[in-house]
């Protein structure tokens, strides 16, 4: 149903994805600026996200049976390769969230891969589900991941430097 709609409409994707970067990037911002409300925020979102990719990735496709296997191919993203731009977006919100939410990045990129990779194969060992395991699958996965880590990373620093810059100075010397 999704992926119909996206080939539908094939030009909005590259928007989208765009749109979702600068949603989760400016969401993950104010969150940070909220303390520990909005690291509740945060945790909150990285659950919804995570739920989604599962609800995406594991629900019966109503396709029937697929022929189980893993198919072994790479591909590079491109406008038009709505798929993979899909799969780029997939896991990118839940990377920001949850990176955002433990300020550990590189291990959010790590345990995000390792979940994709779960879920390719879970895909292929469950054939009922209709769903196909594919390399690419993994690897545009893996790429909305590093997008996702790459700018929660500068949103922390943002957030770190806007931290600093409100904190009181104290003077150094009696003159100010």
């Amino acid at each position: 149903m999704i992926t119909d709609v996206l080939l539908d409409h094939a030009a909005l994707v590259p928007v989208a994805l765009f749109l979702a970067v600068l949603g989760c990037g400016a969401v993950g911002y104010a969150a940070l600026r909220r303390g520990a409300a909005g690291a509740r925020v945060l945790r909150a979102l990285t659950a919804l996200s995570l739920l989604a990719v599962l609800a995406l990735t594991l629900t019966p496709s109503g396709k029937g049976a697929s022929g189980g296997g893993c198919t072994v191919q790479f591909a590079l993203p491109a406008l038009g390769r709505v798929e993979l731009l899909a799969n780029v977006a997939l896991l990118l919100p839940a990377a920001v969230f949850a990176a955002l939410a433990t300020r550990r990045p590189w291990a959010v990129l790590a345990a995000g891969a390792g979940l994709s990779a779960l879920v390719e194969t879970a895909q292929s060992a469950l054939p009922a589900i209709g769903r196909a395991c594919d390399t690419n699958d993994w690897a545009m996965n893996t790429l909305g991941l590093s997008v996702g880590v790459l700018l929660a990373r500068g949103v922390l620093a943002l957030a770190d430097r806007a931290d600093r810059d409100a904190e009181p100075r104290v003077p150094t010397h009696p003159w100010g």
